[in-house]
């Protein structure tokens, strides 16, 4: 019998690390290797990480919880069909589990009450519903259950905090309870078939990334611009981003529009009766182009029905600013400076 083990050790020498990943052992074989190490090595129960992923294992070995003190444990990519409660035995801060064939029956009734998980990663399975039993791990920081099919999200879902990925499943809605998670910074909801966003999402103060791509969102609610942290906002393959585009690229300006972009172009002073009372009246509403690369001049009248337009880049767009021109939807600037109004956004994915 072969043993496998880590060389990851502190000061003192001792492994701090059991690593079994891509060996593709079978469950005799993994939890052969575990007793031959808690029999070899009496400090043992000092053991803070256990890789497992890439096996071959149906269960979880019954010796890992001889390893009480192990605070990170990943499970993943096994084929697993049934998970214990395992935080039971072991004070684990980190559980990855995703890739296997667990629903949920496969999951305990109710976890038992571990108040230091941090990260559960649950991605890849076969969850229909959502497990309300996370619900129990009040600390819990980053929950990720994408790629399972899920319909709904649990109203209980507040009772999270910062992290949330629900990429991937079969979402037709987003509970307004979402808009109590105050200290969430990361929701990923893409590749789901959402039509619309509560409007409570605007609550979501300290949110730095949006991830909406591959939905059916036709139109976002107003509220967001009060997302003054969101500096990632992705918006690609949804109907709204291709009407927004395609007005950009294929809507002519206006012999208006041309007027008053070249008398501010090119500083032009005009007073009354000058020109046509409605050019002059127009010209109120030029704006500089709100991309640093782009000298043009962008008007409210012209594209006042658009909310999320492309900010050059790969479709980069700062919230209810808009650009001179459809030709900043086409030209790249990869790494431009970040225009000086603080709620602009970073990055934001259309296309």
């Amino acid at each position: 019998m072969d043993n496998y083990t880590s060389d990851s050790s502190d000061s003192d020498g001792v492994n701090k690390v059991i690593d079994f990943a891509y060996l593709l052992l079978e469950p005799e074989a993994v939890e052969q290797n575990l007793e031959a190490y808690i029999d070899e090595n009496k400090r043992f129960f000092e053991i803070e990480k256990i890789i497992l992923h890439h096996n071959q294992l149906s269960a979880i070995p019954e010796n890992l919880i001889k390893f009480s003190n192990v605070k990170v444990l990943d499970i993943s990519n096994n084929g697993l069909t049934t998970l214990p409660d395992i935080l039971e035995y072991c004070p684990l801060t980190t559980l990855v589990a995703k890739n296997n064939l667990l629903n949920n029956a496969s999951l305990p009734k109710c976890f038992s009450n571990c108040t230091i998980l941090r990260e559960l990663n649950l991605s890849g399975n076969q969850l229909r519903q959502f497990p309300e039993q996370v619900l129990n791990f009040l600390n819990l920081k980053y929950l990720y259950l994408g790629g399972n099919g899920m319909q709904q999200i649990s109203k209980n879902i507040w009772k999270l905090k910062k992290i949330l990925s629900f990429g991937g499943n079969e979402l037709t809605e987003v509970p307004a309870s979402l808009g109590l998670l105050q200290h969430l910074q990361a929701l990923v909801l893409c590749d789901n078939q959402l039509e619309s966003l509560p409007a409570n999402i605007a609550n979501l103060h300290k949110l730095k990334s949006l991830f909406l791509h591959k939905n059916k969102l036709r139109t976002l609610p107003p509220e967001i611009i009060a997302l003054k942290n969101l500096t990632e906002l992705s918006l690609r393959d949804n109907p709204l981003v291709v009407r927004f585009v395609s007005e950009m690229s294929y809507n002519p300006a206006s012999l208006l529009e041309l007027s008053a972009r070249s008398i501010k172009l090119h500083d032009i002073q005009v007073g009354p009766g000058d020109i046509p009372y409605t050019l002059m009246n127009y010209l109120k509403s030029g704006h500089r182009c709100v991309n640093p690369h782009c000298k043009g001049v962008y008007f409210d009248n012209r594209v006042e029905h658009i909310k999320f337009v492309d900010f050059c880049g790969k479709y980069r767009i700062p919230l209810l600013q808009y650009l001179c021109s459809a030709k900043c939807a086409t030209t790249r600037h990869e790494d431009f400076d970040r225009p000086a109004r603080s709620y602009m956004m970073k990055k934001v994915l259309l296309g």
